[in-house]
Order: structure tokens, then sequence, then C-alpha cells
């Protein structure tokens, strides 16, 4: 069985039209997401930023396909995830997406590398090994890959998750908060291979952030309030992020 991609449109690795997500009805109804249009451009680093409430995580997991949308239209590459079955948008995750969390979601029991390329032998592939050797060079794990989990420090394992991430080649990387576990040290290493891996290799990685210094790491900046897109931000750095992030204060949903 396979997913169908509608003809080639644009150059977006995801893109958002008209996306909106509610939670509840009557009273308790929760406007997520209201109206988003928004593309993910390939070969580019995106961080997704906004107040507590404002939607960006939410945005994330739609794009993503871990949540399911109200209205509107995602697509990961030029597939509209609306339209696809659950075992066809649980392969698509697998074979176009791929994903760095908070928490490291390592198996204890299997080395840095079979964690590595855990989800290809899942899915009966075989890695390609100059790839995969070529993202543990760039992040710096070609003398851990024999380690366990519990043998390997908080920055060490995350490294282990993006390698996990990229291994695939994925159409897109999303990353919610990936260094909120982190000293500021291996969160800096974190965010520097993260930019490493779309400039160097190419991939494509969208984060949510609520950090100015994370997301000056990105190419581009995406700001929500109330759940919908309010302002965006080339070529940020610390300074204008946190600029922008104030003109937001005290605009967190109330409901």
């Amino acid at each position: 069985m396979s997913y169908a991609a509608a003809p080639t449109r644009t150059r977006a690795a995801a893109r958002a039209t008209g996306l909106s997500k509610v939670y509840g009805s009557g009273e308790t109804r929760v406007v997520a997401l209201d109206s988003v249009d928004v593309e993910f451009g390939r070969g580019r680093f995106t961080a997704i930023m906004g107040p507590s409430g404002s939607g960006k995580s939410t945005l994330m997991h739609c794009m993503a396909g871990l949540d399911a949308i109200s209205s509107g239209a995602a697509y990961i590459g030029d597939v509209e995830l609306s339209q696809l079955r659950d075992r066809e948008l649980t392969r698509l995750r697998r074979d176009k997406v791929g994903f760095v969390f908070q928490a490291f979601n390592l198996l204890p029991t299997l080395t840095a590398y079979e964690n590595i390329t855990l989800p290809m032998a899942i899915a009966g592939r075989t890695p390609d090994k100059a790839w995969v050797d070529r993202i543990v060079t760039t992040v710096g794990l070609a003398d851990r890959l024999g380690h366990r989990p519990s043998q390997l420090s908080g920055g060490q394992q995350q490294r282990v998750a993006v390698a996990r991430a990229l291994a695939a080649r994925p159409e897109i990387i999303f990353a919610d908060e990936p260094t909120g576990n982190l000293d500021s040290r291996s969160g800096a290493e974190i965010l520097g291979f993260l930019r490493e891996s779309v400039h160097a290799l190419e991939q494509t990685v969208v984060m949510v952030t609520h950090d100015p210094v994370a997301a000056s790491y990105a190419d581009r900046v995406i700001f929500l309030a109330d759940g919908r897109i309010v302002d965006e931000l080339e070529r940020p750095t610390a300074d204008t992020v946190l600029d922008r992030m104030r003109q937001f204060e005290g605009r967190v949903r109330t409901s």
C-alpha cells in the first residue's frame, strides 16, 4: 500500500492552508489554531515561537501528522495528511518525517548505533552506511556507537536522538523543545548539530522553542499568538527575537 501524492506545486517540505484545530465544544470550545497558512521550505531551519498557549506545539503536531486537524489542509511534501488512512499515515511518518523531542526516547537495552538505525530496522530497510557514517561524524558520536543510553550524558543521548531522526533521510524533521532537558552547553551543541544538518546535510528542520537563543540558530522564525501567525523574522539573532517576543507579552490565551 502506498500513499498518493498530488502534482508538485511548491518546493515546500511541509505546508498548511487554512489549518484550524479546535478542542471541545460549547463553553469548553478552544481554538488552538485559527486558519493558519504556512510553508516550511526545503533545506531551511525554521523556529516556531509564541507565548504559552499560542498554538506552537499544536501546529507542529498537526503538521507532523501526530494530531488530526479540524479543518483546512496539511501537507508533507505534496501529500495531504487528511486524505491518508491510518496505515498510510503511519508509513508516511516513518518514511518522510523525523522527530526530536525533549525526552530522548531511546531504548535502554540498545546501543547508540542500534537506536539510530532502529526505525529502519522496524521498516525492514538496510541503513545507508555511508549516510549514517556521515551523520555520526557530524554529531560527534563515532566513539560512542557501542554505548547504551545509561553510559551516555544527556547531551550525548540527545545527539543519538538527532542522528536517529536524520538517519532515514526524512522529508522534514520536527523538533519540539529539543534542548529543554539539557544544560546550556549541551543545548548549544544540539542546536549547532541541527543547524549543521540543514546547511551541510541539506535537511529541513522545524523547531518549536520558547528560547530566543535557540531560535537564533534558525534561518527563520515565525511567531504565533492566539493560534495565528502574527509575524516572522529572517536571519534572527537572540536580540531581535527577544524584541519581537516582547510585543506579544500579555497576549496569552485566558480561556
